[in-house]
């Protein structure tokens, strides 16, 4: 997972950014360390919302993304699948994929956030942790799904 500090092309960092990277980078180490089953994953979520390397406790929304994401992981799994093209899950690196679950939990299960801004969100998280190609992969993926969301059965 690329780290840089410096906020991706005049993205102004705000506190839900922040809170979406944290839930990005519990995903991508549930990924890391292969726990597959949605109980592994909330107790990992349970114990990194608690502590980080600076020991703060993670914002609300980090708690909230995460609880969603485990709550539907096979309903979002099952849409990232049959809508990137030619390329399954175990395909994407890690950090794409964790990117994507966070969004596409966004898009199609958080009345609070339009799609258009889970995808914009889903792009300044893709340039600063993830390949050069990232931002672009995702954002076909996800704007496909963001465009057919009222029509996605979940």
């Amino acid at each position: 997972m690329k780290d840089s500090s410096s906020p991706a092309s005049k993205h102004q960092v705000t506190a839900r950014t922040k809170a979406r990277r944290r839930a990005v980078e519990v995903l991508f180490e549930a990924d890391q360390r292969g726990l597959e089953s949605t109980q592994a994953l909330r107790d990992l979520s349970a114990e990194r919302v608690v502590t980080s390397a600076n020991h703060t406790q993670a914002p609300e929304y980090t708690r909230t993304i995460l609880t969603g994401v485990c709550d539907h992981i096979d309903d979002i799994d099952s849409v990232l699948a049959s809508h990137s093209q030619q390329w399954s899950l175990d395909r994407m690196p890690a950090v794409d994929r964790a990117i994507a679950r966070v969004a596409v939990w966004e898009i199609l299960f958080n009345d609070e956030v339009d799609g258009p801004v889970a995808v914009d969100e889903a792009m300044t998280l893709a340039r600063l942790l993830s390949t050069d190609d990232s931002p672009r992969f995702l954002n076909g993926l996800l704007g496909r799904i963001a465009d057919l969301s009222d029509t996605i059965a979940v």
